[in-house]
């Protein structure tokens, strides 16, 4: 394991590090170290960047780096691992003036078989202003007010068992999407295939969904960073063959971001009709973080999802290693520490959560159980 852990480091230091990269888009908050080292480490990922070039106005790498630590036990059992979570690589080329091609693909340097895992993203967008842009490819489908977020900017080492029982969370998909910002207002709306996934693009042996979005952030008139009110809703075709998906016909979302400089909240209140065997769901989520200085952060969660009938909840990824079936009611308490070395794109995170799943058919879905986790995140 030492040696599989050194390789990547490796791997993960010649490609950040060399000049033949590409940067992500930048995020915006919490804030980064300008003129510093990082900069100059960071600066060493772009490729090209000419604006005066008609065709290709920058080549910048993107990806990722997620490796972590967990460690979960209740009653009767007890499971710990290190675990490369995601290594993404890819790269973003802007094309005359309008045109951003991104291309990125997972990779597994842990298990190495096989090595490569699946494209995430492969789309082309094209947009003048932030107003409109239309994707068309493989792409991020967002909802919930987690599920909206990238795993570069979660506040939390994982997402909560909210997302992880209503978003989709195979989350790459192939379809259409267009989405801006008009003023105050913010929208986004799609059709995308929902048939089985595959490394690349997905079978297209399935049905569809379509997904609408729509907020308004009242940011300006409260004097603050952000106070984002969104509505999320989900419509899939039925199909047993809907393997990228989770089995909802309806999924509905009202979610709440508000952040200010020393402290914020995000709040989320998600529902959804089953098919085929999946329960109707519903789930509340309320997520509170204190700045306590512009590197260090608190964060506190708590979650509770209920299914209407037995064996409708899922576990989470290292839960579900002490206990694989499922219940039917599951309460989730957080609190973590972050730590900001460059911003989102260089973080320390440590979290403790505490677990119970209910499981009213009595079949092997009862936990009650702490696990905690700490993971470094590089991203460019």
């Amino acid at each position: 394991m030492k040696q599989t852990f050194a390789n990547v480091i490796v791997a993960v230091l010649f490609v950040g590090f060399t000049p033949h990269n590409f940067l992500a888009a930048p995020v915006q908050s919490p804030p980064e170290e300008t003129g510093s080292t990082y900069d100059d480490i960071w600066k060493f990922s772009q490729w090209y960047e000419n604006e005066g070039n008609a065709v290709i106005q920058s080549l910048l790498f993107s990806g990722r780096f997620q490796y972590e630590y967990a460690s979960v036990s209740d009653d009767t059992a007890s499971h710990s691992e290190w675990n490369v979570r995601r290594f993404r690589l890819g790269m973003r080329t802007r094309l005359f003036g309008q045109f951003t091609l991104h291309t990125e693909a997972e990779f597994n340097p842990q298990e190495r078989d096989p090595i490569y895992v699946k494209l995430t993203d492969f789309y082309l967008e094209w947009s003048r202003s932030d107003r409109v842009a239309l994707t068309l490819g493989k792409q991020s489908v967002g909802f919930t007010v987690e599920g909206s977020r990238s795993s570069k900017e979660l506040l939390t080492i994982d997402r909560s068992s909210l997302a992880n029982n209503l978003w989709f969370t195979q989350e790459y998909m192939s379809g259409v999407s267009v989405s801006g910002t008009l003023s105050h207002w913010v929208y986004r709306a799609g059709g995308y295939s929902a048939g089985e996934a595959n490394r690349e693009f997905g079978r297209f042996n399935g049905s569809y969904f379509g997904l609408a979005v729509i907020g308004y952030d009242f940011a300006d008139s409260l004097g603050v960073k952000k106070a984002l009110l969104a509505g999320n809703y989900v419509y899939q075709n039925p199909d047993p063959r809907n393997t990228s998906t989770r089995q909802f016909q309806h999924v509905t979302s009202a979610n709440f971001e508000f952040e200010d400089d020393r402290w914020g909240i995000q709040t989320d209140l998600s529902s959804g009709a089953g098919y085929l065997g999946q329960s109707d769901l519903w789930g509340v989520m309320a997520m509170p973080f204190v700045n306590v200085t512009r590197k260090f952060q608190v964060v506190g969660r708590h979650a509770y999802v209920k299914s209407g009938n037995p064996n409708g909840v899922r576990l989470a990824r290292y839960e579900n290693q002490i206990t694989s079936g499922r219940g039917d009611e599951y309460r989730e308490s957080y609190l973590g520490v972050n730590y900001y070395f460059y911003g989102h794109k260089l973080k320390l995170q440590s979290g403790v959560q505490f677990g119970k799943m209910s499981d009213s058919a009595n079949d092997g879905g009862a936990y009650s159980g702490v696990s905690a986790t700490t993971g470094l995140r590089v991203s460019w």
